[in-house]
């Protein structure tokens, strides 16, 4: 997996456990821009929102990437935020802007602002004698050549408001009245499905695997029920705790049912579920964002230790453009 200590990266291959329990570690860069550059969240200030200023570092593979990405589309910040997108296949060197051959995999990019081959320089650049891990996503601050922040809940709600000048100001899903149910839903979500699915992949001893395995499928089955009484997650309109689980959903078939090892059931299997999650898809501009191709590329092909030959499967063949019927049940 690889990690940078003292700002030198070290190629360790290793994931970080605790009595065979994944481990994931803390986003290390917590600043917020701000309307004004004023002190945010963080309590430091000086990253004002402006147009152009700002540069989104991505994988189209990762789930929490995948987040902003969506929070772009949706917030048609296209012209005011750039963006780039690291290879699918991470190696020694953790994400690269190139395949291993030195190619640009369709869909990737190179990195056009800071020049990097690798993700771990432009987090050199940002923190000397930087140590943990090197993640996706990223919000670089072309101005002051540093990372503001390296946390995707935390830049959604960024790019939900803080931008609106220059996006779509309607869509707020961050909404005052439904704040504290999504505030209610986020953490379990997070802590048993979009966590959960890698606590059963790179859990390394039984009795992680059946804890956090039972605790996916016991939530998943909850979230079927609630879904079966209400259209949305937190209530009658798409928030964010919406897209925060759908980036799992959608990989969830294709990837962590075999993966994984998360095999009780696939999504299609709930049907409550299953139209939940193809609505998501279906709203318009969020199809685009995802890539089934680079997706099961980084699994199966970048983590040797569950998979050591790196094939890549063919299917599943999944269409999540079928029409669904949530507008029907819940007119």
């Amino acid at each position: 997996m690889g990690i940078m200590i003292d700002g030198v990266w070290r190629a360790d291959g290793t994931f970080p456990t605790t009595q065979g329990h994944f481990v994931r570690q803390q986003s290390g860069f917590r600043s917020w821009v701000t309307r004004t550059g004023e002190a945010g969240p963080s309590g430091d200030g000086g990253f004002k929102a402006e147009p152009g200023r700002y540069h989104l570092y991505v994988s189209h593979a990762c789930p929490w990437a995948h987040r902003t990405m969506i929070f772009r589309q949706l917030k048609r910040l296209g012209g005011a935020i750039s963006v780039s997108v690291v290879d699918p296949f991470m190696g020694e060197n953790g994400w690269a802007f190139t395949a291993p051959d030195g190619t640009i995999t369709p869909g990737s990019t190179p990195d056009e602002i800071n020049g990097a081959r690798y993700l771990y320089e432009i987090y050199a650049k940002a923190r000397s004698g930087y140590s943990g891990r090197v993640t996706v996503p990223v919000l670089w601050d072309q101005e002051k050549r540093t990372i503001v922040n390296n946390e995707s809940s935390e830049i959604i709600r960024m790019l939900n408001s803080l931008f609106d000048e220059w996006g779509d100001a309607t869509l707020d899903s961050y909404p005052p009245d439904l704040r504290a149910e999504i505030d209610r839903i986020n953490p379990v979500v997070y802590d048993n499905v979009n966590n959960g699915v890698y606590r059963c992949g790179f859990a390394t001893t039984q009795a992680a695997y059946e804890e956090a395995f039972d605790a996916l499928f016991r939530t998943l089955g909850e979230l079927e029920l609630r879904l079966s009484r209400q259209r949305y997650l937190a209530g009658d309109r798409i928030t964010e705790a919406d897209w925060r689980l759908f980036t799992t959903l959608v990989r969830f078939d294709a990837v962590y049912y075999v993966h994984f090892k998360c095999n009780l059931h696939h999504i299609a299997d709930y049907p409550n579920l299953w139209n939940y999650t193809r609505e998501l898809y279906q709203v318009p501009g969020v199809a685009g964002t995802v890539n089934l191709a680079q997706i099961k590329r980084h699994y199966y092909a970048s983590h040797a230790n569950i998979n050591p030959t790196r094939i890549v499967p063919k299917g599943p063949a999944i269409d999540f453009s079928t029409q669904h019927d949530r507008d029907r049940n819940f007119a």
